[in-house]
C-alpha cells in the first residue's frame, strides 16, 4: 500500500494534473474506455446483481456519461482562480480563491450500484486535479474486475490505481495516509472509516444511508404515487441507499394506495417476480437471509415469496409492522416496504424525527403549504416531491446526507468543490504602506482604526 501512495504522490508533485487541458484529455480517454467496455459492464452487472440491460444503463452508465460530459465542459472554468472582493482594511489589495486539488484521493465504492458509485466520484476527483486510488466492493466481483480492466487500459497506476480486496484493504490505505477519502456504504462501516481517517486527520466525505421515508398526503394522485413509489422502492430489488425505506400514508387513502401499488407490482414484475429473468437478485446469501428474517411474524399484504436458489425476494408490502422491530429500526436495503398510517401531519413529522436523519425523504401531495412545512421542519439529505430517487440524477444539485446519513456531498460542481481545497490568496501592493497596524500603538491610532473599520 505504501508503494502506490508514494508513487501517486510523486506523480502529483510533477504538477501534470494541475493543467485543465490535461484533466479534460484524461476524462475524454475515460469516457471512450467505458464505451469500449460497455458490453462487459452489462455482463458484469448481470452476473453480480442480475441487473437487466435497461436498469444497467438507466441507473449506472447514464449517470456516468452525464457526469463526464458536465466535467469536460466545466473543468477549465472551475480551475481558473476566482476574484473576490477585498475590504477597505486591506487597501490596496486583490483577493483570489484558487481551487487546489488535495493530492491522492481514496474512493471506497459499494456493491449496489458498483459502476455509478465508482466512476462518478472518480470523475470528480480527476476533474479537480487529483490522483486516485479506487477500491471497488469485493461483494460485486465481476464488476470490480471490469472496473480494474477499464482503468488499467487507459491510466498508469501512478495516476489512477484500482485496489481490489475486502475492507482491510481500505483500512490499510487509510492508515498509510491519503489526502482525501470518499466512502459510500453503511453507517456502521462509515463510522469505522471516519475513526481510521481521524488518526491522520484525513478529510472524508461519507455517503451513507438510513431509513428514508415516503409521506403520502390525502390529496395525492394515487395512480402516479403508486407507480413512482413502486419503481423507486423495487428498482435493483430495493438495494438502493435512497430507496423508500418505509411508507407513512394518511389513513384515509391507505387502502386505495396499497391496492393500487399491488396492481402496479403485478404490472411491472408479473405474477411471479422471483422467476422473472430480468428481476434483480439480492447480492449474496448473507443479505438474503437477513431480509427473509425481517419478514418473520409480519402481516404481509403483497408478496413475501423468495427463492434461495436464485437469491430473489419478490416485491413485498408489510402492513402495520411493530415499530420496535428490526424492520422499523434498521435500514432494510431490500424489496420490503413497511406501511404505517398517520392522521395529522405533526404525527408523521414526529415519527420521522424520532429516528436518525435520513439520506432521502419523499413527499406526495398537491398542497403547497404542506410542501413548505416538510421542507422547513424535517432534516434529510435530499429528496423529491411527487416522485422518488430522481433528485440523485441531477448533477446541478449536491448529493449527500446529514447526520447519521452522511457527511459532505458531491455530483457536478459539488464534486469539484469536494475534491479541492479553496486556497485563499490576498495580494498586496508594495508601492506604499499604511503604518496604522504597526507599533507603537496609541489611543489616537486606535480611534482612527476603529473609525476606519
Amino acid at each position: 500500500m505504501t508503494v502506490i501512495i508514494h508513487q501517486q504522490r510523486q506523480y502529483f508533485n510533477t504538477g501534470e494534473t494541475l493543467d485543465p487541458s490535461y484533466r479534460i484529455a484524461q476524462l475524454k480517454k475515460l469516457k471512450q474506455a467505458i464505451k469500449d467496455h460497455d458490453y462487459f459492464i452489462y455482463d458484469a452487472l448481470r452476473k453480480d446483481l442480475n441487473k437487466p440491460l435497461f436498469e444497467s444503463y438507466a441507473t449506472e452508465l447514464a449517470s456516468v456519461y452525464s457526469e463526464l460530459d458536465y466535467m469536460i465542459k466545466h473543468v477549465r472554468n472551475f480551475a481558473r482562480p476566482k476574484r473576490v472582493g477585498t475590504s477597505l482594511a486591506h487597501f490596496y489589495s486583490k483577493s483570489h480563491i484558487h481551487q487546489e486539488p488535495y493530492g491522492t484521493v481514496l474512493i471506497i465504492a459499494p456493491w449496489n450500484y458498483p459502476i455509478q458509485l465508482s466512476f462518478v466520484p472518480l470523475i470528480g476527483a480527476l476533474a479537480a486535479g487529483n490522483t486516485v486510488i479506487l477500491k471497488p466492493s469485493e461483494m460485486a466481483p465481476a464488476t470490480s474486475h471490469i472496473i480494474k480492466a477499464i482503468i488499467e487500459s487507459v491510466f498508469p497506476r501512478e495516476y489512477v490505481a484500482v485496489e481490489e480486496g475486502d475492507g482491510s484493504v481500505s483500512q490499510a490505505l487509510l492508515q498509510e495516509g491519503v489526502d482525501y477519502c470518499l466512502f459510500t456504504g453503511s453507517s456502521q462501516v462509515g463510522k469505522s472509516i471516519m475513526e481510521t481517517a481521524s488518526q491522520s486527520l484525513t478529510p472524508v466525505t461519507l455517503e451513507l444511508g438510513g431509513k428514508s421515508p415516503v409521506i403520502v398526503a390525502p390529496d395525492t394522485n394515487i395512480k402516479h404515487a403508486a407507480q413512482r413509489i413502486v419503481w423507486g422502492k423495487f428498482v435493483n430489488a430495493g438495494q438502493t441507499c435512497i430507496a423508500p425505506d418505509y411508507l407513512i400514508v394518511h389513513e384515509d387513502i391507505k387502502d386505495e394506495l396499497i391496492q393500487k401499488m399491488s396492481e402496479v407490482i403485478h404490472e411491472f414484475y408479473g405474477m411471479s417476480p422471483v422467476t422473472q429473468p430480468d428481476y434483480p437478485r439480492i447480492i449474496n446469501q448473507k443479505h438474503f437471509d437477513r431480509l427473509t428474517a425481517l419478514l418473520e411474524g409480519t402481516t404481509i399484504y403483497h408478496g413475501g415469496k423468495s427463492d434461495p436458489e436464485t437469491l430473489t425476494i419478490e416485491p413485498t408490502i408489510v402492513l402495520d409492522p411493530d415499530l420496535d422491530s428490526e424492520l422499523m429500526q434498521e435500514e432494510i436495503f431490500g424489496p420490503i416496504l413497511p406501511v404505517i398510517t398517520y392522521q395529522e401531519t405533526g404525527e408523521a413529522v414526529n415519527f420521522i424525527r424520532s429516528k436518525e436523519k435520513p439520506l432521502a425523504l419523499y413527499l406526495f401531495t398537491q398542497n403547497n403549504t404542506l410542501k413548505k412545512y416538510i421542507k422547513t421542519h424535517v432534516s434529510f439529505g435530499g429528496g423529491a416531491i411527487n416522485d422518488t430517487l430522481i433528485h440523485q440524477s441531477n448533477h446541478n444539485m449536491p448529493f449527500g446526507g446529514v447526520g447519521n446519513s452522511g457527511i459532505g456531498a458531491y455530483h457536478g460542481k459539488y464534486s469539484l468543490e469536494t475534491f479541492s481545497h479553496p486556497k485563499a490568496i490576498l495580494e498586496k501592493t508594495d508601492a506604499f504602506d499604511i503604518k496604522l497596524r504597526y507599533p507603537p500603538y496609541t489611543d489616537t491610532i486606535l480611534k482612527v482604526l476603529q473609525k476606519f473599520l
